[in-house]
């Protein structure tokens, strides 16, 4: 604990080569007596770095200091801190109605009359366009052509808007269609492990940190950067120098111990990292890997790792820097300068990972490489690994009596069954980052071809990877050639299948699963396989590394035990078995060694140029934006609109939207993937003169309100327990209970000024961090979501709409409370808000009965109930703006 009150001046000098920095020492806290940080955990390390740093400017103060110093005591810590982070992350999807909500403000503070340039982002902001990009065309070597051609004709709107933002924005940089994934460009070419400013006229070093409108931000923890996803509307607050609030978290320690076996990937060990940390708990915690197995890992691997943290809940998942990182560094063409910073300021504040020297942590778990084996994980979850050799018995579950049905296309007639592979997909940065398995799936393709083995011609093949270097080493190494002979062409650099862009069935396969009502699957090399997320059509959806995705691709059903059952027969008629085409340990180091330098600096010399199409596109001009009623893509969002103003006090009289049970994902409230006529987001779209056949996607309709509107709470597959039996957007409309859309009853009980709320279950909000599913929320009139549990990113979205999450207490919920959705809920204790507080919730029932219980307030932070009660974020800092 600390020795006083006073908090020391910790600026020191660090000189690297001839250039001296300041920086703000950790180590200079023991010196003066304050505390000695030498056990914390790295991460936290940072974060005080982060406190120490902002003290100037008021977003920390010396008690913030000593309890994160005091943290080694208890190791966990009710303290709320703040955090600046040095930039800010987006993707497309997330991004495009990032920058409306700016516009939004901006014309909020004109017709206020304020400076409308007040709302500029103050922290660099990169926006990399990587989620727009649909599978049109694939197994055809124009495939890439014509799917970014598709791409730039369908989002040119959208495109023309983020141009503009481009022109209107300071520090806010656009990365074009057709370069890379977000994640995968950051860790490639934007992260600089250590960061280095002007500040006061002296050059200032200091981690690189960062937010991400995508919860796979943190795939740069594995590069010793500390970032993670917030919702958008956070990222908008942090742009403009509004600080992130947390409690200070705990943090769980991983040992790593010996290698892993012949014949294991990265993608194995990270799908069973996922189910381990899961059943641990560590959802809203961070998460630190340390031990000697650390040295086996490739800097890949651990991006590898760190991509899928929000599979198993924690904010963060954080590997130190040391030799690898910098050899990673230089590889992927950083450049000595900062080589040498990032050694030497890691090593002068206890950041370098050295042998023997370990933190302490919240809880501690022990992972044996030795142990992984190789996995899938499905059908509808990352966390739930199955091993290969159980993925016959595990496909046999999804379905009661096995159905088949014939199909004939151009190039011959076959039998479809439940358990065949309609889409075998490499896609995602999660593995398209790491060369090891993607020259291990080459590897197998050529391996499979020489055995006279072929794809079955009912899956749809593609090869979406993260980044142009991925095509170049493919190329160098012979590898790119058997992956298009197998139909494993390049259909574009972004997010694809993984997003939910897998784009239609050929229309025979699609019309074989409606006719044999077949339960057919995907697999893919992504991070995420939700509930109708991967393609609608589709019920069951794998994770696998990239060569099993090829395997399976050949076999073309994932009822199957590939340790021992042929993928197919070979020309002599002879079984051909996995083990015959996999790549061994040697062949794949070996590929991986036409892995260069100069493949990084020529492919990102000009990231931020874009094809001809996107730089001839005309470009706005203008301090606020010129709304057009008539687009159907960008509109100007009622966030500020009187009727979305907050109503303080008690909630009365409520009805209840929704009733949703365990895990219910923010790809069930909020779908990003394709959507129908007959939706309300199809017909709303189809009144406005757009053909089905241009409808786009949700993600890609994300900059116009009522679109997603329509959209919320209307993915195929989420289940309301208002209804018996009934998939999709669909609830009771009380009293009478009629069977409506959701949205339909959302407007009809607007009418009549009728509050509404949500119950749920366990783990509510799991997955992206879409900040739409909570704003869709927030306009369909959702003033409270009751659940037994939050994922961490979701119910921040929710406080920052201004939409209040109460959580049950253990041992009630909606079952125990027998709700059916024909009750009214009043809210009360809510005329003064604070953290963790009580509210007490009585459900009336038709029978005129009523029961009370008290719930708990997950308002978390105190800055979470300021935006509460200013009606979110947005409006909270459009006020501070104008009272500055």
């Amino acid at each position: 604990m600390a020795a006083s009150n006073a908090l020391p001046d910790t600026r020191r000098q660090l000189k690297v080569g001839d250039r001296s920095y300041e920086i703000f020492s950790l180590e200079a806290l023991r010196d003066s007596g304050f505390g000695d940080p030498a056990k914390l955990p790295c991460s936290l390390k940072i974060l005080l770095e982060n406190l120490l740093r902002h003290v100037e400017q008021g977003f920390a103060d010396a008690e913030d200091v000593a309890k994160l110093l005091a943290w080694t005591e208890s190791r966990q810590s009710d303290h709320e801190i703040s955090f600046m982070p040095a930039r800010v992350l987006m993707q497309d999807f997330t991004g495009v109605p990032a920058v409306v909500d700016l516009a939004a403000m901006r014309d909020a503070v004109n017709l206020r009359g304020g400076d409308p340039e007040k709302v500029n982002p103050l922290n660099p902001v990169d926006l990399v366009i990587d989620h727009s990009v649909m599978v049109d065309r694939f197994a055809t070597e124009s495939a890439y052509e014509d799917n970014v051609e598709i791409e730039m004709d369908r989002n040119r709107e959208r495109y023309e808007f983020l141009r503009w933002g481009q022109e209107a924005f300071n520090n806010f940089r656009v990365v074009p269609p057709g370069t890379g994934i977000c994640h995968q460009v950051n860790l490639e070419y934007l992260a600089k492990c250590v960061w280095s400013a002007e500040v006061n006229g002296q050059m200032r070093a200091y981690p690189d940190t960062l937010v991400g409108t995508d919860s796979h931000t943190t795939m740069i923890n594995g590069l010793a950067v500390l970032g993670w996803g917030v919702g958008g509307i956070e990222a908008e607050a942090a742009m403009l120098g509004q600080p992130i609030t947390m409690r200070i978290p705990e943090v769980v320690g991983v040992r790593m111990e010996g290698r892993l076996k012949e014949g294991v990937t990265a993608t194995d060990l990270v799908l069973t990292v996922a189910e381990m940390l899961r059943k641990h708990g560590v959802v809203g915690k961070f998460v630190e890997f340390y031990g000697d197995g650390m040295a086996e890992l490739s800097l890949a691997d651990r991006a590898t790792i760190a991509n899928m943290s929000p599979e198993y809940g924690a904010t963060c998942c954080f590997f130190s820097a040391d030799e690898e990182t910098l050899r990673y560094m230089q590889l992927s063409g950083r450049d000595e300068e900062t080589l040498a910073l990032t050694e030497a300021y890691s090593k002068a504040q206890g950041l370098w990972r050295e042998k023997g020297v370990e933190a302490v942590y919240s809880s501690d778990v022990i992972l044996g490489l030795g142990t992984v084996e190789p996995s899938l994980a499905g059908p509808g979850r990352p966390q739930d690994r199955v091993a290969l050799t159980g993925m016959a018995e595990a496909t046999r579950k999804q379905y009661g009596n096995h159905s088949k049905t014939a199909v004939a296309m151009d190039h011959g007639k076959w039998v479809m069954e439940d358990g065949h592979v309609v889409i075998a997909a490499i896609t995602s940065c999660t593995n398209t980052s790491n060369p090891s398995v993607m020259m291990a799936a080459g590897l197998l393709a050529r391996n499979a071809l020489a055995k006279g083995l072929k794809v079955k011609p009912w899956v749809k093949t593609s090869l979406a990877p993260g980044s142009k270097v991925v095509t170049h080493y493919l190329e160098k190494a012979g590898l790119q050639d058997p992956l298009d002979e197998l139909g494993f062409n390049l259909v574009g650099y972004g997010c694809t299948t993984c997003i939910g862009n897998s784009g239609p069935l050929p229309d025979d396969i699609e019309h074989a699963i409606d006719e044999g009502k077949l339960t057919v699957c995907s697999v893919l090399s992504g991070n995420r396989n939700f509930e109708g997320r991967i393609h609608a059509k589709v019920r069951a959806n794998w994770l696998a590394s990239p060569p099993l995705v090829v395997a399976f691709a050949l076999a073309g059903t994932t009822e199957i035990d590939l340790s021992k059952d042929p993928l197919g027969k070979n020309a002599d008629g002879q079984p051909v078995y996995l083990h015959d085409i996999w790549p061994t340990t040697e062949n794949i180091k070996e590929a991986v060694s036409n892995v260069s330098r100069d493949m990084f600096v020529s492919d990102y010399a000009d990231v931020f140029n874009g094809n001809q199409a996107w730089n001839d596109m005309p470009v706005a001009k203008g301090a606020t934006y010129k709304w057009n009623d008539d687009s159907t893509y960008i509109q100007n969002p009622p966030f500020f609109a009187d009727e979305l103003a907050p109503v303080p006090g008690d909630i009365e009289g409520a009805r209840i939207l929704a009733v949703l049970g365990d895990t219910v994902t923010t790809d069930h409230i909020s779908p990003a993937g394709a959507f129908g006529q007959s939706s309300p987001a199809g017909e709303y779209l189809m009144a406005k003169g757009v053909k089905p056949g241009d409808f786009n996607s949700y993600g890609s309709r994300r900059g116009n309100h009522e679109v997603m509107m329509r959209g919320t709470f209307a993915n195929v597959r989420i289940r309301n327990e208002m209804l018996d039996n009934v998939e999709g957007g669909f609830t009771r409309l009380m009293p009478d209970g009629e069977q409506t859309s959701i949205y339909d009853a959302a407007m009809t009980y607007a009418k009549s000024s009728t509050p509404l709320v949500v119950l749920a279950g366990k783990e509510y909000g799991t997955g992206s961090s879409r900040d739409w599913a909570a704003k869709g929320t927030r306009l369909l009139g959702v003033r409270a979501v009751v659940a037994e549990s939050f994922e961490r990113i979701h119910r921040s979205n929710l406080a920052g709409m201004g939409v209040l999450p109460l959580q049950f207490p253990e041992g009630v919920t909606r079952k125990t409370l027998k709700i059916d959705g024909s009750e009214t809920i009043t809210l009360s204790g809510l005329a003064q808000i604070s953290t963790g507080m009580t509210v007490t919730m009585t459900v009336s029932y038709t029978d005129g009965k009523s029961e009370t219980v008290d719930l708990l307030c997950r308002l978390d932070t105190a800055e979470e109930v300021k935006y509460y009660e200013s009606g979110g974020i947005m409006p909270f800092v459009v006020n501070k703006l104008m009272a500055s």
